[in-house]
């Protein structure tokens, strides 16, 4: 009887162990997940910039829009895809 015991509370451990596992490893790539939200996050932020400062009229916010405008097309046109 107490062998018994010791045999179900052994397997419902070893099937919980299972279960976490199992849930744990459909988390891989989450990481990616997080930095590709972050850049696009950030992306949303520097259009937004862009399109206020090409509200003003002064030659600064003009500037300043191009400027950012121009590091974002060179750093999209270094992303080289295999």
């Amino acid at each position: 009887m107490l062998f018994t015991l010791f045999d179900l509370v052994q397997e419902a451990v070893a099937e919980r162990v299972r279960t976490i596992r199992s849930l744990a490893e459909g988390e891989r790539g989450q990481g990616t997940v997080e930095y590709v939200g972050l850049i696009l996050l950030v992306s949303l932020l520097m259009v937004g910039m862009v399109a206020a400062m090409k509200g003003f009229n002064g030659q600064q916010g003009t500037e300043l829009a191009s400027l950012i405008v121009d590091k974002i097309t060179e750093a999209v046109d270094k992303v080289a895809f295999k």
